[in-house]
């Protein structure tokens, strides 16, 4: 595959509480998934694989883009980084074109950090915002770039 792409969505803003797992978007995590949705609906490249936490407030976050995506435990509260790569593939084989992730930090920005940098580090990815990361080969060398960051805040 020489380019594929992997986005990494938090979840939009959710209430407080517990159990964690089961928290919700508030109203205002609401407007934030359907103002990324829209964005989505518009710039993602089909197919796109979607997986999704387990966590009431990704599976709500995801629900503004789509009513059904595929569920990974993998990816739930307590993922690692580790988790998150295995199930997408990156860098090194990526099992799909286009996968949309669907998660929680500290994990997506540790992600965004180690495939950027080559290193871990704890990046902070704001609740709603979506990372963009483009894997490609140029003149011979494996690169992966940052394509954009969506922050809901700045959209319609």
């Amino acid at each position: 595959m020489s380019i594929s792409h992997l986005l990494l969505w938090r979840h939009a803003e959710a209430e407080e509480g517990y159990p964690d797992e089961q928290r919700n978007l508030t109203d205002r995590g609401g407007r934030q998934a359907k103002a990324v949705a829209r964005w989505l609906d518009r710039h993602l490249p089909q197919p796109c694989r979607v997986l999704v936490s387990p966590a009431q407030r990704t599976q709500q976050t995801v629900q503004a883009y789509i009513p059904q995506a595929e569920t990974r435990d993998a990816l739930g509260t307590s993922a690692s980084i580790h988790d998150l790569l295995r199930v997408t593939g990156w860098p090194n084989n990526p099992l799909h074109a286009t996968t949309l992730i669907v998660g929680h930090q500290p994990t997506l920005g540790q992600v965004a950090a180690l495939l950027l940098t080559g290193e871990p580090a704890l990046w902070s990815i704001r609740k709603g915002a979506l990372w963009w990361l483009t894997q490609r080969i140029r003149q011979g060398q494996h690169q992966i770039v940052l394509r954009t960051i969506v922050d809901p805040e700045f959209l319609p």
